[in-house]
């Protein structure tokens, strides 16, 4: 099957890079002139670094990743091809397994080891986009949900393209600068409102808001949270690190696993801090998000009966 030349020597994300800095400027001078977003120099500078070690990561990597999804493709169900129709499909069914992808990457804690490196920053501006991992390749991911549409009849090429393009599509919507958009736009896209929602630690947004382009997934499987005027997203993770170091930034909580399973009592206890949802713990101790959701909405409750009880 004859590749088009446009796809073999093409790569949207290198393209959309001097839009990706420009933006930052421009949002930075926003930021000033009007106090909608917010930066703080260290934290921005941390994210520019753990940006270009995932693009070092990506390079590193790539020739191993794209071994593996020739192979995958050598195996394919159907002979999909090029054809117009397909690169849609290719494109809609790329966010629908990103939005499975990332769930996972929230619910599992040997993926969220590597997933939290994105979520790390108490601030949500156009430089949070570019904090990304540089260990995803050892998640093994890539070796069953990576390889999906692949393993359908989608050509590897055409999947690294549309899933370039849903990167491309994510980085606009890190931001504080952006209200609302027309609830027409809100109801099928994602969009920064939604996307706060994702990265904010407030009891009612964990786990929240999964998707990469399309909201609709959210929607479809019970996983979205409208964000509320009457509670500001606070950004970060559960327990912030408290430091900029890149390394920290992006051990810290593989590290975390291997003290916890060091110290497991079972190997069934090693495996659910392995598999379990961050947060998990034998003794209950810590709390997963469903955990931490479930406290809160106790304590809600009993503030909205606490007057009544009180007549």
């Amino acid at each position: 099957m004859t590749v088009p030349a446009f796809v073999q020597n093409f790569d949207p994300i290198w393209i959309a890079i001097p839009l990706f800095t420009v933006s930052v400027f421009v949002e930075m001078f926003f930021a000033r002139a009007t106090g909608r977003a917010r930066f703080e120099a260290r934290d921005s500078a941390a994210s520019l670094v753990m940006g270009l070690g995932n693009t070092v990561s990506g390079v590193v990597f790539g020739s191993v990743l794209g071994v593996w999804s020739l192979f995958v493709y050598e195996h394919r169900v159907f002979d999909i091809g090029f054809a117009w129709w397909a690169w849609i499909v290719a494109f809609v069914l790329d966010d629908f397994v990103y939005y499975w992808s990332h769930r996972f990457a929230h619910t599992v804690r040997w993926f969220w080891a590597d997933h939290v490196v994105h979520h790390s920053s108490q601030h949500y501006n156009l430089t949070t986009a570019l904090r990304q991992p540089w260990l995803s390749p050892f998640t093994l991911k890539f070796l069953w949900l990576g390889s999906a549409l692949i393993l359908i009849g989608f050509h590897p090429a055409m999947i690294a393209f549309v899933g370039s393009l849903n990167l491309i599509y994510q980085f606009w919507i890190h931001t504080e600068a952006i209200g609302k958009m027309p609830a027409w736009f809100e109801a099928v896209m994602n969009t920064p409102s939604h996307h706060r929602v994702h990265h904010a630690t407030n009891p009612i947004y964990l786990d929240r808001n999964y998707a990469g382009v399309f909201i609709v997934w959210d929607r479809m499987f019970g996983t979205f949270q409208p964000e509320l005027e009457e509670e500001k997203c606070r950004y970060g993770i559960v327990k912030n690190l408290g430091t900029y170091n890149p390394l920290k930034i992006c051990l810290h909580e593989w590290w975390g696993i291997v003290k916890d399973i060091a110290g497991a009592k079972s190997v069934k206890e090693a495996a659910m801090y392995l598999l379990a949802p961050p947060g998990w713990s034998p003794d209950g101790s810590r709390g997963t998000s469903k955990q931490i959701l479930a406290k809160w909405q106790a304590r809600q409750t009993e503030r909205r009966t606490a007057p009544e009880a009180a007549e």
